[in-house]
C-alpha cells in the first residue's frame, strides 16, 4: 500500500490535509487511561494527595518519547514490532517470546473488562459476573469497526470514548477545583518511605503498557503504509509527532485530573483504597451527578480499553507466530480468564493491581527491542534515532525497568 502524500489537494488545505493523518495514537493511548490507571491514580491522590502529580508527569513524558519510536518504526520499516522479531528470532525463541508476550496481553484484556464491569455495577447494579459478559459483548460490536478498509472508523469510534474518558474524570475538578500551591509542589520529586516508591512503581506500570509499544507500530503502518519514497515516509513520521503529543498530552490531562480529583476530594476518606469506595467518596463529596459523570468515564475506559487489547493481541501472534485469529473469536477467548475471575468473587480492585504487576514483567521485552531495532541504521535507513533520542530512549527503559523491578521485589517480599 502507498503511503498518502501531504500535499493539499484543490480546496483542501495543507493543515487540513495533515489533520486527516491523525488517530493511531488515539487508538494507542487509550492503554494510558485505562482502569488500571484508575486504581492507580485514584490511590495516589487519596492516600498522598499532591505527592505523586511528578510521577505521572514523567511517566507522560516517556510515553511520548516511547510510543513515537514505536510509531516510526512501523513507518520506516512498513512492519510492526513483532513482525520484525518475528523474522530475527529462531523458532524456539519465537513461541517463547510470543507466549510472554500474550501473556501480558490477556493480563491487560482481563484488566479492562474487569473494570468495565465495576462500572457497570456501580451504574446499574449489574452483578459483576453479567458485567463482564456485557463488556465482552459491546467490545465484539465495537471491534467489528476494526479492519483494514474501516480503521479510521474504529479510530473515531475510540476517539469518542475517548472523549467521554476524559469528561468523566475531569469534570470533577470544575466543582472541587484543586489546590494549585499543592499541585505544583507535586512536580517536585521525592518520596515519602516505600509505600510512595511502591505506588510511584505501580503507576509507571499502569502508564508504559507493553501491548500498546507493540500495537503502536502496526497501527500507523497500517492506516499510512510504507511508501518507498524516503521523502514521504519523513513528512508521515513528522506528522506521527503530532499525532503522538496531541494523544498522550490528552491521556497525561486525564491521569494527572484523576490524582487530583483524588487528592482534593478523597484525601483520608476511610475505603477509597477500592474503586467502588472511590466512587461512592467522589458521590459523597460532589454529588451524584459527578458520581455518575465518574462512572460513565470508567465505563468508556474499560470497553475502549479491552477492545484495544484484543486488536493487539491479534497484532502479537500474527506478527510472531503468523497466524491470524479472527478478531471476534479472539475476543471470546480471552474473554474466559475475566469472567472466571468475576465468577471466582475476588476483589475487583486487587485483581486490578495484580495484573499491573503481571504487565510489569512484560515491559522489558518490548521496549529494548525497540530501543534496539529505532537505533539501529540497518533497520531504520536515514530515521534512524539521533544520538540525543537514544540516550533518552535507553534513560527511559533504565527507569522504566528499574521501577518495575522495585514493584515485583516488594510485592513478591510482602510490602505491598
Amino acid at each position: 500500500m502507498v503511503a498518502p502524500t501531504l500535499t493539499a489537494g484543490p480546496g483542501r488545505p495543507k493543515a487540513w490535509s495533515r489533520l486527516l493523518l491523525l488517530g493511531p495514537a488515539f487508538v494507542a493511548a487509550i492503554a494510558y487511561v485505562d482502569p488500571g490507571n484508575v486504581a492507580a491514580n485514584l490511590t495516589a491522590g487519596a492516600n498522598f494527595g499532591y505527592l505523586l502529580v511528578w510521577v505521572l508527569v514523567a511517566a507522560n513524558a516517556m510515553a511520548v518519547l516511547i510510543q513515537y519510536q514505536s510509531a516510526k518504526l512501523g513507518l520506516a520499516t512498513g512492519m510492526s514490532l513483532p513482525e520484525i522479531l518475528g523474522e530475527r528470532l529462531g523458532t524456539r525463541r519465537r513461541r517463547a517470546y510470543w507466549a510472554q508476550a500474550e501473556l501480558v496481553a490477556g493480563a491487560t484484556d482481563m484488566a479492562e473488562v474487569i473494570g468495565g464491569a465495576v462500572a457497570l455495577n456501580l451504574l446499574f447494579g449489574v452483578p459483576l459476573l453479567a458485567g463482564g459478559f456485557i463488556i465482552g459483548v459491546a467490545s465484539m460490536l465495537l471491534l467489528t469497526l476494526q479492519s483494514h478498509r474501516s480503521q479510521k472508523s474504529f479510530e473515531i469510534a475510540i476517539l469518542v470514548l475517548l472523549g467521554v474518558i476524559a469528561v468523566g474524570f475531569v469534570s470533577g475538578l470544575f466543582v472541587s477545583p484543586p489546590d494549585a500551591g499543592g499541585a505544583l509542589n507535586g512536580l517536585v520529586p521525592r518520596f515519602e518511605g516505600t509505600d510512595t516508591v511502591l505506588l510511584a512503581a505501580s503507576m509507571l506500570g499502569a502508564t508504559v503498557m507493553p501491548h500498546a509499544i507493540y500495537l503502536h507500530s502496526a497501527l500507523a503502518r497500517d492506516r499510512h503504509g510504507f511508501s518507498p519514497d524516503p521523502g514521504v515516509r519523513s513528512r508521515l513520521i513528522r506528522a506521527t509527532r503530532v499525532d503522538v503529543a496531541g494523544a498522550l498530552l490528552l491521556a497525561g490531562i486525564v491521569n494527572i485530573a484523576m490524582l487530583l480529583l483524588a487528592a482534593t476530594s478523597l484525601r483520608g476518606v476511610e475505603g477509597t483504597d477500592t474503586i467502588a469506595g472511590a466512587h461512592a467518596a467522589v458521590t459523597s463529596a460532589l454529588g451524584p451527578v459527578i458520581g455518575v459523570v465518574f462512572a460513565v468515564g470508567l465505563l468508556a475506559s474499560g470497553l475502549a480499553s479491552t477492545s484495544v487489547g484484543c486488536y493487539a493481541g491479534a497484532t502479537i501472534m500474527g506478527g510472531l507466530l503468523k497466524m491470524r485469529v479472527p478478531l471476534l473469536v479472539r475476543r471470546i477467548i480471552t474473554l474466559i480468564p475475566a469472567l472466571v475471575v468475576l465468577g471466582a468473587g475476588i476483589e475487583p480492585t486487587l485483581a486490578l493491581v495484580l495484573s499491573q504487576v503481571l504487565l510489569s514483567f512484560g515491559i522489558p521485552f518490548a521496549l529494548i527491542p525497540l530501543i534496539r531495532l529505532t537505533g539501529s541504521r540497518e533497520v531504520m535507513g536515514i530515521h534512524v534515532d539521533s544520538r540525543p533520542l537514544r540516550i533518552a530512549g535507553w534513560t527511559s527503559a533504565a527507569l522504566i525497568v528499574g521501577l518495575n523491578c522495585v514493584l515485583i521485589v516488594l510485592t513478591v517480599s510482602g510490602h505491598a
